[in-house]
C-alpha cells in the first residue's frame, strides 16, 4: 500500500503519494500543475519558490513533503478570488513592477507573508522584509512601491 500525505492546496483539500525525498516545489509543480511557483537556485537563497505554509513565507524548495502533512499551503495561483486578483497582484502591475516576471510570483508571495504578520508595515520593514528575493531586472524601487500601495489598500479596505 502507497503512502498518501493530506494538505490543503490554495483553500482545498488535496492529497498525493508520500515521496519523502519530494519538495514542496516540485509536488507543486508535478502533481497541480502550478507552474507560477518557480524553480530558481534550488538553495533556498533567491526566493523565486516563496509559497505559503501555515501562515509563514517559505521557500518551498528547501521544504520535504512530510512537512507539509496536514498543513495549510498557499501558492500565488491561490491569491486571486473569484476570478479576481489580489491587492498585492494588482499592485504589481499598476507600479509596473515587474519586467521578466521570474521573480514576481515569489515577490508576491513574500510579500504577503509580510503583510499577514504585520499590516502596518513601513517602508524600511518592507525593504528589510524583501531583501532576500532576488531580481534580477532591476525592478527593486517599484517593487516596494507596489508593496506599500497594497498594504495602504489593504488597510482601508479592513477599516472600511
Amino acid at each position: 500500500m502507497e503512502d498518501k500525505i493530506q494538505f490543503e492546496l490554495n483553500g482545498k483539500p488535496v492529497e498525493i503519494p508520500m515521496d519523502e525525498h519530494q519538495t514542496l516545489l516540485w509536488a507543486l509543480r508535478t502533481y497541480f500543475n502550478l507552474t507560477g511557483t518557480k524553480y530558481g537556485c534550488g538553495q533556498g537563497d533567491c526566493g523565486a519558490c516563496t509559497v505559503i505554509l501555515n501562515g509563514e513565507a517559505i521557500r518551498s524548495c528547501q521544504v520535504g513533503m512530510n512537512e507539509v502533512s496536514g498543513a495549510k499551503v498557499i501558492t500565488i495561483e491561490g491569491l486571486a478570488s473569484n476570478g479576481e486578483l489580489h491587492t498585492l497582484q494588482k499592485a504589481f502591475m499598476e507600479h509596473d513592477a515587474l519586467q521578466c516576471g521570474f521573480c514576481t510570483p515569489g515577490m508576491i508571495m513574500n510579500a504577503y507573508g509580510l503583510l499577514l504578520k504585520n499590516p502596518d508595515l513601513t517602508k524600511e520593514e518592507i525593504i528589510a522584509g524583501m531583501e532576500d528575493n532576488f531580481c534580477r531586472c532591476g525592478a527593486h524601487n517599484r517593487i516596494i512601491d507596489a508593496v506599500e500601495a497594497a498594504a495602504k489598500e489593504m488597510k482601508s479596505v479592513e477599516t472600511r
